[in-house]
């Protein structure tokens, strides 16, 4: 289980503070948070086998974080990467509700998405 924590407005000092879990599928490879050298403006790990991020920053101000959860369901294959959530959208610049609005659930495993453009 992926966790993210978020203390929004607690200290004038840090109006925003966020962290999180990575603590699933433990073999799978991944890169310390970093700027990444591919699109420079983006803060955060990275899974280097979808290319996806469960946590990143980019200049802009933009933010996003995601987390999985299990369902009864059984797994289904040709799922697209949940990483590659936060990852699309640190590279558009439509408003978080319309980037929420435009994602189609089904193709993806389990999940809980934070996206914020600092507004």
């Amino acid at each position: 289980m992926c966790l993210i924590f978020v203390a929004f407005q607690v200290d004038a000092g840090y109006p925003l503070v966020v962290g999180g879990n990575r603590d699933e599928f433990h073999g799978r490879p991944t890169q310390d948070a970093g700027w990444w050298p591919d699109q420079p403006d983006i803060l955060g790990g990275r899974d280097l086998q979808a290319g996806g991020t469960w946590l990143a920053v980019h200049r802009a101000g933009r933010f996003a974080a995601v987390s999985n959860y299990r369902d009864a369901q059984a797994t289904r294959s040709g799922l697209q990467s949940r990483g590659h959530l936060v990852t699309k959208f640190l590279q558009c610049d439509v408003s978080p509700f319309d980037y929420l609005q435009s994602i189609s659930s089904p193709d993806y495993s389990g999940f809980n998405l934070l996206v914020s453009d600092g507004d």
